[in-house]
């Protein structure tokens, strides 16, 4: 059968999207592979490698076929056993960063054991490879800094973009994650030190939308920061200068789109992260017609939102045209549809926007201008309009207080969100419908379990971009997204609801991301932006197909 755009065995559990120079798609979880086909690599260097190393898992006969005798103690350990014992040695550690270093580490030397890790442990590990501890690693990226990851694209390297890109080993990539560091999570300029963030979010491609992790690139674009903490520091590891704008800016932005499509062709996704607001919006509106682009902090954010309320109807009651918003931090919101704009309200650091503040609003921001008396403060906003839905997207923590409806804290990391679970429960007498950005524990009150849900574009994007892969769109449609959202919604079971959740649980985030992937794809085909063709019958069975496994094979 035709999946991700190849002709793969049926059997086959890794394919991902295109087959590699190995030949791991076309071979089966049950027949060897050889691991170099170019030139004969000592075991030494196959052990370094950590696409192909196994640590203690290489077996008695590759030890003999690979060069490998008296490079490793002789006890042969499965991946199962090497998996517990990484994980005994990740709980000992009791601060987050050296949790998130040491899975870092694995990441660089075997690559596989990562990712089996990550998978069989999501709910554990997903805040230690990304938010919130993504946060503070990205704070002290220059001083953790090992081993490149991914590309660095700078000023320097204007006018030789496309031969920089040319650097990278990998001849094929199908999705790109890039920063510029001006805005990470709700922590500001970082610079270059935002590498972080396209580093951790491809290992969310992998793990949860099974994305083979050679068909990644994690790219971020240094045009300098004017974080002065970062400039001053003596490790940090950008350009020491003020950021570019403008003319010099625009023009770099440009010849890195251009050298992405002309080196990877015309269907890779290029994913945009953490740049500010006023570069966020024009760059999706500048490339979309042109590339294929997705902004996670708008769309993903977006469709993450929308996927929690559609869920959450059916314990409010009504349609989402029967309730009243309230945005707090009038940032990546997404755009609504026209005539539901009557029902939105947004409040940002000056008040209610307001059409009296036209003339000083930002362009993303005037459609959302109402005719209304200026009002500053949240809680003076909260009053006039009466919002039965509260979503916070402001970047600043402990905004949301007892005299307002809860239901969306959203900013990262944890320290920025707008309340805590437990206020969320506590005030509300355990009537609110709570959901935050990043993750809460459970909480008891009076006798019953709360399970704070999850806000977090984690359910949506790795599940996206695959259908986006499966179909060969050429193009992000607004339809798609929406396509995402139902199939998440749609996940979330009576047994959920009364734990007070309004997303699934992460444990059965492969799952979901391929129901995600496959309505993806089908609007892709519908609105006739898919390439890959015939469509394929059964698109949750051709999707589950094409996830990345990572078990170990058998090198012989």
């Amino acid at each position: 059968m035709k999946n991700c755009g190849d002709l793969v065995d049926n059997k086959s559990a890794i394919v991902g999207g295109v087959g590699d120079m190995y030949s791991e798609d076309s071979a089966t979880l049950d027949q060897p592979i050889t691991p170099w086909t170019i030139s004969v690599a000592s075991g030494y260097s196959l052990m370094r490698d950590p696409r192909y190393n196994k640590g203690l898992a290489f077996t008695e006969k590759e030890r003999d076929a690979h060069y490998l005798r008296g490079l490793l103690p002789p006890v042969v350990l499965s991946q199962e056993l090497q998996e517990k014992k990484m994980m005994n040695l990740i709980r000992q550690y009791e601060v987050p960063l050296h949790r998130y270093m040491a899975m870092i580490g694995l990441q660089e030397t075997n690559e596989r054991l990562f990712y089996k890790l990550l998978i069989d442990n999501v709910e554990e590990l997903l805040p230690v490879v990304y938010t919130p501890t993504v946060g503070e690693a990205c704070q002290k990226y220059g001083s953790i800094f090992r081993h490149s990851q991914g590309l660095y694209i700078s000023l320097k390297e204007k006018g030789k973009i496309l031969e920089t890109l040319k650097n990278w080993p990998e001849r094929t990539v199908q999705v790109i994650v890039v920063t510029d560091g001006e805005r990470i999570l709700g922590l500001g300029d970082l610079g270059c030190q935002g590498m972080g963030i396209p580093v951790g979010k491809l290992a969310l491609y992998t793990a949860l939308g099974g994305v083979r992790p050679s068909l990644c690139l994690p790219i971020t674009i240094d045009v300098g920061t004017n974080n002065e903490k970062l400039l001053n520091d003596e490790f940090y590891i950008g350009l020491r200068q003020k950021r570019a704008t403008g003319k010099e800016y625009d023009e770099l932005l440009q010849e890195f789109m251009y050298a992405v499509k002309q080196n990877y062709g015309e269907k890779v996704l290029i994913q945009f992260e953490d740049f500010a607001n006023h570069n966020a919006f024009e760059l999706l509106a500048r490339y979309s017609s042109s590339h294929l682009v997705f902004n996670d902090d708008i769309q993903g954010t977006a469709a993450v939102v929308l996927a929690g309320l559609l869920s959450a109807l059916r314990l409010l009651g009504g349609t989402l045209a029967d309730h009243t918003f309230l945005f707090l931090g009038a940032g990546e919101n997404g755009k609504p549809i026209e005539e539901n704009r009557k029902n939105i309200w947004l409040v940002d650091s000056k008040g209610l926007i307001v059409s009296s503040r036209k003339e000083s609003l930002q362009d993303f921001k005037k459609p959302w201008a109402h005719e209304h008396e200026p009002i500053t403060g949240l809680i003076n906003a909260v009053k006039a309009i009466k919002p039965t839905i509260l979503i916070g997207t402001s970047g600043v923590g402990k905004q949301f207080t007892k005299e307002t409806p809860l239901i969306m804290a959203l900013s990262n990391p944890t320290s920025q969100a707008e309340c805590t679970a437990e206020e969320a429960y506590t005030w509300s007498e355990g009537r609110a419908i709570f959901a935050s950005g990043s993750p809460f524990d459970p909480f008891e009150y009076e006798g019953k379990t709360f399970v704070p849900g999850q806000a977090n574009n984690a359910y949506i994007f790795p599940g996206f971009g695959l259908g986006v892969i499966m179909a060969g769109s050429i193009r992000v449609h607004n339809g798609m997204l929406l396509a995402a959202s139902k199939a998440l919604a749609s996940q979330v079971t009576e047994e959920h609801y009364e734990k007070g959740m309004i997303y699934p649980p992460l444990t059965n985030i492969r799952k979901i991301s391929a129901n995600i992937a496959a309505k993806v794809a089908a609007k892709a085909y519908e609105l006739g932006l898919a390439s890959h063709l015939p469509q394929p019958e059964d698109l949750v069975e051709s999707a589950e197909k094409c996830m990345y496994s990572p078990v170990y094979r058998s090198y012989l």
